[in-house]
């Protein structure tokens, strides 16, 4: 069952870069599944140089962001711990660790330009990933748990009280253009890291951010009384206004932050929240096949928003896994193509 999911990961991820979809693939197959999960993460590997002499380590070549580096390495750190294949183990461990930065927190000097929150997350997300499936740490270098840990610390100082009551900004630095916006996948990305801690780590502090985080989204109107979720809202407004494009990737970083709330306490609140947002999903599926309603039917998809399917398929699979309930509404055909 673990590997359907997991495939549903490395196929998404793969789609999301070159579009390929002809493969044959077996459901009730584990050697099926492994068989297809190695042929698609290659095609994945194929894109990445970071490890060519000369080349940085953490770096896809243009024209993809530093952002999408780190959820490509999450997939292979899924695909590795799902087949028992270490070949993209060390080019996933030299990576993170290339890409630290300052605070060991993933906030290298050369992305300070344009580093957002949610940039910064989607490498913390991929550290977090490292320790619950148990890769082995690197010796004389931070072991992921504290950088998954430095990451969470980094951003709740972040945490903005002068405008809007709370929440996170998208962008970090006052000189980028995205400091005034208070976007969901930042506050989001926020919510699945201290949910997972708290899953993890058992400490109330991680829980108590989780919700927080939640119930600001919430008031603000991020989140709606019937679980969809907004872009985000801009903070020279108060957050009085919200962009109501829905991305899937929103209503996937929270539902897997959800389901390891609900993990963690068996609270009916969480479970409730969870099965809210699987009806939710129903937006962006049509006849079945995952759709990013926002941009896809015009062919209008910009290279970030291509790839947020991936994640809504890899938080649907990790969802399935902690909240074993979810796992008949929560499954998708995976093998097709949008």
């Amino acid at each position: 069952m673990k590997l359907r999911y997991a495939l549903g990961v490395i196929y998404a991820s793969t789609l999301s870069l070159s579009g390929v979809c002809a493969i044959e693939l077996d459901v009730d197959s584990p050697d099926s599944i492994k068989n297809a999960a190695k042929a698609l993460s290659t095609n994945l590997r194929k894109y990445y140089t970071g490890d060519r002499l000369g080349d940085v380590p953490g770096n896809l070549p243009d024209p993809y962001y530093w952002w999408e580096c780190g959820a490509m390495f999450n997939a292979f750190i899924d695909y590795w711990y799902y087949t028992g294949d270490d070949q993209y183990n060390a080019i996933t461990e030299q990576a993170l660790q290339h890409q630290i930065g300052d605070y060991n927190a993933f906030m290298p000097p050369n992305q300070t330009r344009t580093l957002g929150n949610d940039d910064q997350a989607f490498w913390g997300m991929a550290a977090m990933s490292a320790a619950e499936n148990r890769l082995p740490d690197v010796k004389d270098g931070p072991s992921w748990l504290s950088l998954a840990q430095a990451v969470f610390q980094t951003q709740h100082n972040r945490w903005d009280t002068e405008k809007c009551g709370g929440g996170f900004k998208w962008q970090i630095f006052f000189t980028n253009p995205g400091y005034t916006y208070k976007n969901t996948i930042s506050n989001g990305c926020f919510f699945n890291i201290a949910a997972r801690l708290y899953k993890y780590l058992g400490n109330d502090t991680y829980s108590d951010w989780a919700e927080k985080t939640w119930e600001w989204e919430q008031s603000i109107g991020l989140i709606s009384s019937d679980f969809h979720f907004f872009d985000g809202t801009g903070d020279a407004e108060n957050c009085t206004s919200i962009k109501k494009i829905q991305w899937t990737y929103n209503a996937g970083v929270h539902i897997s932050g959800a389901a390891a709330m609900w993990n963690v306490t068996q609270n009916q609140l969480w479970k409730d929240r969870v099965q809210g947002i699987l009806n939710g999903l129903d937006v962006f599926f049509k006849d079945g096949v995952m759709t990013e309603v926002a941009c896809e039917n015009n062919g209008m998809c910009n290279l970030d928003q291509r790839s947020f399917k991936a994640y809504l398929a890899r938080w649907l699979g990790y969802t399935a896994i902690v909240a074993p309930w979810t796992r008949e509404q929560a499954s998708c055909d995976y093998t097709q193509c949008t």
